[in-house]
């Protein structure tokens, strides 16, 4: 197993279950029940008092929806379950909170009072004013239906909850689980952990502290995903997935001692882009990606900017990095890159003995062009080092391109 593949693996985890499993843990050690059940009433207001303004401050429209949801449910919720009004705005929650959740992540970011934004308050006041009605006129009936009994009881004795509210569980997860899948992000995965703590609240009706803290904990998971958002927006390249041009400034300005920067350019990226669309453009970086990604001896790739890539080597010299870099470049030159294009109908061709046989796409061969340039007692200074690399990159091209300079 690659370390990719296991640092994919644990971005599932990280931090998300970090926050689940540390409120847990609050509620389990016997040294910090107490200075947690003294902060339990005031982590609602500093957790979603916080996660409002962030959200406000960075137009995060959903991280406000998904806020209301759980703080409204925490503000509102008969935890006591007595009597027929407290039990059924209980299980009405528990139905509601997984549909809502699932329902704000598969939205886009449309804007708080925006038409469709103020569209959205709507549904969600619906909700309550259907829920406060029922209570008020008709809770014995609806306290039947939203504790309605398909299956045998017995089954589900290890939680309060009634077995609706854990199919509407169990259909949010799956939409969730779908639109990470199809749209994978650090905000949709925080919904699915939001989710579980979101359960883990109602499923502990009967003890207000872990309740609290559970769903306190929920709203939490989905603010740290938003700071998590802004920062790979800032710090990552959203189409080639490679840390970005602020990163490297910043990492940069941490070297210490020899460091060497390659720069990296795609030849005639231009002509390519006329010829075959930015579609398939788009596709040649991520390719060059991938491949700048595996740069061994210590390299780390970045996106500079358009076609243009950095290569940073803490440590080593021009001459250590050099045979790196020519197997780089020949890794790229010796791979034949199949376009795909976008929405093309796959039509049957005729082969040679005039049957249809399947349409052959096109392919292209990719080189690019590589300038390299060290620290040493002349230009010391990341800038300086940097415009060393990007002039050899233009004597590259200017050479023929497809070539090394230094």
């Amino acid at each position: 197993m690659t370390w990719n593949s296991v640092r994919k693996g644990a971005s599932w985890f990280v931090p998300e279950a970090l926050l689940l499993g540390a409120a847990f843990a609050s509620l389990h050690v016997d040294a910090l029940r107490d200075p947690v059940r003294e902060f339990a009433p005031f982590a609602p207001i500093v957790v979603f008092g916080l996660g409002f303004l962030l959200a406000l401050r960075f137009q995060r429209s959903r991280l406000v929806f998904a806020l209301v949801i759980l703080a409204l449910v925490e503000w509102g919720l008969d935890r006591t379950r007595t009597g027929e009004v407290g039990r059924f705005v209980w299980q009405a929650a528990a139905v509601l909170i997984p549909l809502n959740l699932a329902a704000v992540m598969l939205m886009t970011e449309r804007g708080i009072f925006t038409r469709t934004g103020l569209g959205r308050i709507a549904i969600l006041l619906a909700q309550l004013a259907g829920v406060a009605a029922a209570a008020r006129y008709a809770p014995s009936r609806a306290e039947s239906i939203v504790s309605y009994q398909a299956l045998p009881a017995d089954w589900f004795s290890w939680t309060p909850l009634g077995q609706p509210a854990l199919v509407a569980l169990l259909v949010g997860a799956a939409f969730i689980i779908v639109g990470i899948v199809f749209r994978a992000s650090a905000t949709g995965r925080a919904f699915l952990w939001a989710l579980v703590a979101a359960f883990l609240a109602m499923h502990s009706v009967d003890t207000p502290v872990a309740a609290t803290i559970y769903g306190s904990t929920a709203g939490l998971i989905l603010v740290v995903a938003v700071i998590e958002a802004s920062y790979l927006m800032a710090y990552h390249d959203g189409l080639t997935g490679l840390p970005a041009r602020r990163a490297l400034t910043e990492a940069l300005q941490r070297v210490n001692g020899k460091f060497t920067i390659a720069m990296v350019d795609v030849d005639h990226f231009k002509k390519l882009n006329d010829r075959y669309g930015h579609d398939v453009g788009d596709q040649v970086l991520r390719m060059l990606a991938s491949r700048l990604a595996k740069v061994s001896s210590g390299g780390r790739a970045f996106r500079y900017g358009g076609e243009e890539f950095a290569i940073l080597f803490p440590g080593d010299g021009v001459e250590e990095c050099l045979p790196e870099l020519e197997t780089l470049r020949v890794a790229v030159e010796e791979s034949k890159f199949t376009v795909r294009r976008r929405l093309q109908r796959r039509k049957p061709a005729k082969n040679k003995n005039g049957g249809n046989g399947a349409r052959a796409r096109p392919q292209i061969t990719v080189t690019v062009s590589i300038g390299a340039a060290e620290s040493n007692g002349r230009q010391d200074a990341p800038d300086l080092v940097l415009q060393a690399a990007d002039q050899a990159l233009y004597r590259a091209k200017d050479g023929g391109r497809n070539r090394i300079e230094s």
